[in-house]
């Protein structure tokens, strides 16, 4: 037998065997592998940027979000709105902590640059599969897809992480007790924030595969409304630091998304019922 022999090759009729989608599956999760490793050495290389300009920069007075609430307390005449004045001093107590935060942050951002990507494989995974009608509608997933997740890591990044770190940083039981924040808490914080935040922006993706699943109906979204925002509250409440302004800037959005995913159950609605006519 030749090595020739071993390939799976696609059938006559068009078909593909459970072995090919595995072959087909395997390509583009290679390169999906293969993108996130180029962005995340790219992200290791620029390592003073990264950490100076973007991973760190939410602490300190510099960082737009900063400095509009502190303008916004001059003109208001409230100081309370002025966050991170005093920047929080980060410390590391382990040998290898900082080349391993490092690598790590490198890791998670280079993900997050490659969601475009790594989206767009998945869709030309699926494509062969769809019908016609299908293909159409999904034209733009890859867009919206990636753009809801894109959205909500900057949401999370210029608003909810700046006011997470003034909260937390500055939050203390006793006057005795003072803050040095590790630099592996900090990091595991921000990027929890932001990453859970990105995902909670895909509602109106997971409602539309829901819907076309025939599992949720606009109808149930509709009754069950005020459960969704208990639920919304809940996961605002969970991914921010504990006091009502951070949650409310949280649960707008995702009020919001819920609103407009109903609009998309409906939409999903109507056309499955159009078509079985």
């Amino acid at each position: 037998m030749t090595p020739r022999d071993h390939t799976y090759q696609k059938p006559p009729d068009g078909t593909m065997t459970f072995w090919s989608h595995l072959e087909e599956l395997r390509g583009h999760l290679i390169r999906s592998a293969i993108a996130v490793v180029v962005f995340a050495i790219a992200a290791f290389a620029a390592k003073d940027f990264l950490f100076n300009n973007i991973i760190l920069a939410p602490k300190e007075p510099y960082f737009l979000t900063n400095k509009v609430f502190c303008w916004l307390s001059q003109q208001l005449s409230i100081p309370a709105l002025c966050i991170n004045a005093d920047p929080v001093q980060l410390i590391n107590i382990d040998l290898a902590g900082q080349f391993t935060t490092h690598v790590v942050v490198s890791l998670i951002v280079g993900i997050i640059i490659s969601i475009p990507y790594i989206v767009f494989e998945i869709w030309r995974f699926i494509r062969p599969g769809l019908n016609p009608a299908e293909k159409a509608n999904s034209r733009w997933a890859v867009v919206v897809i990636s753009g809801l997740f894109l959205t909500g890591v900057l949401f999370a990044y210029f608003l909810i992480v700046p006011l997470s770190i003034n909260f937390l940083g500055s939050y203390q039981v006793s006057g005795l007790v003072s803050n040095q924040i590790a630099l592996r808490s900090f990091i595991t914080t921000v990027t929890t924030i932001t990453l859970a935040t990105g995902i909670l922006f895909e509602l109106p993706v997971f409602v539309f595969f829901l819907s076309k699943a025939g599992i949720l109906t606009p109808e149930t979204m509709r009754k069950n409304r005020k459960l969704a925002f208990v639920i919304i509250i809940a996961l605002a409440a969970l991914i921010t630091p504990p006091d009502v302004f951070s949650q409310i800037m949280v649960g707008l959005p995702l009020f919001a998304l819920y609103e407009v995913s109903i609009r998309i159950s409906h939409r999903v609605a109507v056309k499955e019922a159009e078509e079985s006519i």
